[in-house]
């Protein structure tokens, strides 16, 4: 079950960041284009938000599974083990409650221009936080793990 959920949250990541990317290309077009919010517009941020939550789903069930996460004394000081049991997790769940705030206050706007900027600033925000949190290969965060 674990490889599993692991393979689902680590390939599910690109559709996630391909639809964010594609909520925020037309919310700022919109934005900068003063465009009227159309349906359109409205499924991509509904997207990217839905696959975000089913993404957090995925990860809430890796984290009590996952041998990357430790309760035990001495996690923080263990780079590997704090970045999965604190530090994805956490920004993780802020980035997501960013994009919900965004959807949430965009759909209850009026103005077309101020849901397109709404969207993007939360989207945006939060697609920052999600790129600096995802466990690149990069990161050296032990690459036997992956």
């Amino acid at each position: 079950m674990y490889q599993g959920l692991l393979h689902a949250h680590s390939g599910l990541r690109w559709v996630v960041l391909d639809l964010i990317v594609w909520a925020l290309y037309k919310s700022i077009t919109g934005w900068v284009g003063k465009k009227e919010y159309q349906k359109s517009d409205r499924l991509s941020a509904l997207l990217a938000l839905i696959f975000t939550h089913i993404q957090l789903l995925i990860g809430l069930g890796l984290y009590f599974i996952s041998p990357k996460v430790s309760f035990e004394p001495g996690v923080m000081e263990n780079a590997l083990l704090r970045f999965y049991t604190v530090e994805h997790m956490s920004m993780m769940i802020v980035a997501i409650i960013l994009i919900t705030i965004g959807f949430s206050t965009a759909k209850r706007l009026e103005d077309a221009v101020a849901k397109h900027k709404r969207v993007a600033i939360m989207y945006g925000i939060g697609l920052v936080i999600i790129i600096a949190s995802i466990p690149w290969p990069f990161r050296e965060l032990g690459a036997g793990w992956f």
